[in-house]
């Protein structure tokens, strides 16, 4: 991978790899030191172009699209065991490239080999129906293959989101074009090169590196992508959206979220502090399910705060080789976005109730935020309705049921949320009553969570990944009807 990067050839077309067009390239930052530790090509319209007219040959007439599902299947699981053998190779690139702690990037790794191992089994295990029609009629429906999908990437979870979207569609027959965001790109370029080990036919899988605004909007625009995922912010969202809309191509937005965990004063302490802390603090809070809110119920405030605080303070951000609670943000914009928020909440009176520590083996030049408990804030403030993307806990208290509702669903995002009470009639209030897409009750996260849905409502945008129904988004239903007579 470092002899492609070394050269900036980072670009694979049809199992070829080559410089962008333009020549130009940019720097890969590693999180952890600041420092330049690969160069990747700064591909643009005229390479994405090429990739997707590679993608549209691979599925109309090259051999990926003649394959069977079984065979499809097959060669993704070769593909799932190939990640699963350099699983080590593959998580040291996740954590350099992301700044993530090691055991982060070594979970992120199993997550995406069990993505192409669950899809592999799942290709030639989507049906079609018949129906009941009138007599002399034989009705059925066709679950079949879009064509070409593009794939933009976000940075948080590069391994991940490659197994999660580019898994789901594989398993339908699609050819893809992926473009990984340029700020960690390293682990979808190894991914690639493993594929096409695997024995993936040419242009089944195809990769342009390159700026969101140049690459990116270049393969979102294309005339030639019959379907676009994206996973980033609900601004670019809309800007993806407005260019799908323009060729009239459906597209899978995850775009964010302020996800809630509510907390009764019924609760299982023990069980759901862990939880609370974790779903904040992996990947350094930038993680779009995070659970960035704590909503506690007024009569146990004190007790929790006291147990949340000590928590916090507890917690260490370091280099991603010392495998601490938490490493670097991934670039010095993001970090000075953070410390925006924080600057904020000092300006409008909201408390830091804990901080953790930076470890003092942390380069100067290294992205670091240590975690922060902030609170009370009320769910009105910036704090409480914008997402950070960072080690960030804002506490507000609520009420009652109602008030817990309230407050929940009283931002612009639902994609996550998690309930802990003890009472089994609230367990199921609730989470009938707050909107998101994803609730967990007494629990939060699944490890992935490779066969549960995953998508959001309101600007956390729509469609959905993971298990069966990303297969579904990414197929067509074909309705055909025999006239066949009495």
């Amino acid at each position: 991978m470092f002899e492609n990067a070394a050269s900036g050839s980072t670009i694979q077309i049809a199992g070829r790899w080559s410089a962008a067009d333009s020549r130009e390239t940019i720097d890969v930052i590693a999180p952890s030191t600041g420092e330049v530790v690969a160069t990747i090509a700064a591909g643009g319209e005229a390479d994405v172009d090429r990739a997707v007219k590679a993608a549209r040959e691979a599925f109309e007439r090259g051999a990926w699209g003649r394959l069977s599902a079984v065979e499809r299947g097959r060669l993704l699981m070769k593909f799932s065991l190939l990640i699963t053998e350099n699983a080590e190779e593959l998580a040291q690139l996740e954590a350099l490239d992301c700044g993530k702690p090691m055991k982060q990037a070594r979970a992120d790794i199993t997550a995406c080999a069990r993505y192409f191992e669950f899809y592999a089994g799942a290709a030639d295990k989507v049906h079609g129906e018949t129906l009941p029609f009138m007599n002399g009629y034989t009705v059925m429906t066709l679950r079949e293959a879009k064509g070409v999908t593009g794939h933009i990437i976000a940075w948080n979870y590069p391994a991940q989101m490659f197994g999660r979207t580019i898994g789901a569609s594989l398993a339908m027959g699609n050819a893809t074009v992926i473009k990984p965001a340029e700020e960690a790109c390293l682990t979808p370029i190894r991914l690639t090169q493993l594929a096409l080990e695997a024995g993936l036919p040419e242009g089944a899988i195809n990769l342009v590196t390159g700026y969101g605004e140049k690459a990116g909007a270049a393969l979102a625009a294309h005339p030639g992508i019959d379907f676009m995922s994206f996973t980033g912010s609900p601004q670019v969202g809309t800007l993806i959206q407005q260019a799908c809309a323009i060729n009239n191509v459906g597209c899978t937005l995850e775009l964010g979220g302020k996800s809630p965990q509510i907390l009764f004063d019924d609760a299982d302490l023990d069980k759901a502090l862990p939880f609370i802390a974790g779903a904040i603090v992996q990947n350094g809070g930038q993680t779009c399910s995070a659970g960035s809110r704590l909503l506690v119920h007024k009569p146990i405030l004190d007790q929790v705060l006291e147990r949340v605080t000590a928590k916090f303070e507890s917690l260490v951000a370091a280099p991603h080789d010392e495998d601490a609670d938490l490493g670097a943000l991934v670039s010095a914009r993001q970090k000075a976005r953070v410390q925006s928020f924080l600057d904020h909440a000092a300006e409008t009176g909201i408390e830091t109730l804990a901080t953790g520590r930076i470890s003092p083996n942390a380069p100067p030049g290294g992205f670091y935020v240590a975690p922060r408990v902030l609170g009370l804030v009320p769910p009105e403030h910036r704090l409480a309705r914008e997402e950070v993307f960072g080690p960030v806990l804002a506490v507000t208290t609520f009420e009652d049921e109602a008030d817990a509702v309230r407050i929940a669903n009283g931002t612009d995002y639902g994609l996550v949320a998690g309930i802990w009470t003890n009472a089994g009639d609230r367990q199921m209030r609730m989470a009938k009553k707050v909107r998101a897409g994803q609730v967990y009750v007494n629990g939060y996260g699944a490890g992935g969570g490779i066969e549960l849905p995953f998508g959001g409502v309101k600007k956390s945008g729509h469609g959905r990944e993971k298990g069966f129904e990303a297969l579904y988004e990414f197929s067509e239903l074909k309705t055909v009807v025999f006239n066949h007579g009495e």
